[in-house]
């Protein structure tokens, strides 16, 4: 089975490097599969977004699929997509890929390469996604598409997206599981180093990042601790020791710098982490502790208070 990665130009590199690694990886420990890395234009060599360059690379014309492989295209300045030049210099590329799709060869792409597929005009009447700040972009430039929005991939008859550079990884991933099972998928995350594993319905924005747009020192160190120790019990007194203020004081502090309460903010980690462990079919008792939580009935309580599902809704 062959993988095939796209290189456009100014092609954001950890779009391409972090699938496509994962499947090297994957190839490593023994999946059978084949990598190739092409440019979608005539030239042998490719610049990257940051600087780095590609050379040595076959043209799209050039790659022989077979149905059941797949391509990936990765993403590149939002700008690029925009400009006439940019689309007539690319056509011959999403003519080509359309017709890949044609024949049975799934398509993948990364962040914001989603608009290439549009270009292909393989996205009418498909569910889609791409970067959060593009999905507005996106469903007006292909009004066709059906762009899910704050999904981490989206799988739609042969068509995968994928919302940008790290989530290339989780769509990789997946991938190897269905097609060689959920081992080889676990054995490529040790591998790679792969701390937590996301599945598609995981928030593009974590909560692990979404109240750390601040520049107060005290609140992200006490924030990164609750992270590392979300398992254990978090007294406000230990919370507070660790800034060297009151427990008042920090309580004000936390309140006024992210706009939550610090109780708010465990608990919305909390419901995250377990979500994620709840995709995974974990036992509830065994997320229940891993979340810092006593028993799994306040598990289900905590889930109720801010989904308004049970574990079983989620897992399904």
């Amino acid at each position: 089975m062959k993988f095939a990665f796209a290189v456009p130009p100014q092609v954001h590199t950890l779009d391409l490097i972090g699938p496509s690694h994962i499947l090297y990886e994957a190839k490593e420990i023994g999946a059978k599969l084949e990598l190739i890395h092409f440019s979608i234009t005539e030239g042998q060599s490719v610049e990257s977004s940051n600087g780095l360059h590609f050379t040595k690379l076959s043209p799209f014309y050039k790659i022989r699929l077979k149905p059941g492989d797949f391509i990936f295209v990765p993403g590149l300045p939002q700008p690029m997509l925009q400009s006439k030049a940019f689309k007539q210099q690319t056509a011959a590329f999403t003519q080509w890929l359309g017709h890949q799709y044609q024949q049975g060869i799934h398509i993948c792409s990364v962040c914001t390469g989603t608009f290439l597929l549009g270009d292909a005009g393989i996205l009418n009447e498909r569910q889609c996604t791409t970067h959060w700040k593009f999905c507005g972009l996106l469903q007006q430039q292909y009004p066709r598409a059906k762009v899910i929005k704050n999904r981490l991939f989206v799988e739609d008859n042969g068509i995968y997206s994928s919302a940008g550079v790290t989530s290339g990884i989780d769509l990789a991933l997946n991938i190897l599981e269905k097609l060689f099972g959920p081992k080889l998928a676990l054995d490529t995350m040790l591998m790679s180093v792969v701390y937590l594993r996301r599945g598609k319905e995981a928030p593009q924005v974590s909560v692990f990042l979404q109240y750390r747009n601040h520049l107060e020192d005290r609140i992200h160190k006490v924030q990164s601790w609750i992270n590392q120790h979300i398992k254990s019990t978090l007294p406000i007194e230990t919370l507070a020791d660790l800034v060297h203020v009151s427990p008042r004081h920090l309580t004000r502090l936390f309140k006024d710098t992210t706009g939550i309460t610090i109780g708010q903010y465990i608990e919305e980690l909390r419901v995250e982490k377990a979500t994620q462990l709840l995709k995974q079919h974990h036992k509830v008792d065994f997320i229940a502790a891993e979340c810092g939580l006593s028993d799994a009935k306040q598990l289900r309580r905590l889930l109720k208070k801010h989904l308004n599902k049970t574990p079983s809704e989620i897992k399904a």
